[in-house]
């Protein structure tokens, strides 16, 4: 009889052990994917930084270009400024499509991979 007692307090600490263990293998790994989107989220978004501040100085340059061709400053920032007026209508028409959708596809693939 002892020897079955025995036996069953052996099984029931070998499965509270493996219950604990994987609780911890769950969260490691839900730590490891959120690491791994913001580390991912967080490099696109220095990249896009960059790129941003390189677009800025580069619609300086093209709307003083611009100007100079047209004789007054302000018609070549207004240029500029229509051109991206009219980006934005077609980027908002296109906003699901462009981009909600392939963003959250990215997520979710990068989530479950």
């Amino acid at each position: 009889m002892e020897n079955k007692v025995t036996l069953i307090e052996t099984l029931f600490e070998k499965t509270v052990s493996y219950t604990k263990n994987g609780a911890e293998l769950y969260k490691l790994k839900a730590i490891d994917k959120s690491a791994d989107v913001i580390s991912t989220l967080i490099s696109r978004l220095a990249v896009m930084i960059l790129i941003m501040l390189f677009f800025l100085i580069l619609n300086i340059g093209v709307a003083l270009w611009i100007s100079e061709i047209l004789g007054k400053i302000y018609y070549g920032f207004f240029s500029v400024a229509g051109f991206y007026a009219l980006a934005g209508i077609v980027l908002y028409a296109f906003r699901n499509k462009w981009i909600k959708t392939p963003l959250r596809n990215s997520i979710i693939t990068q989530a479950l991979n």
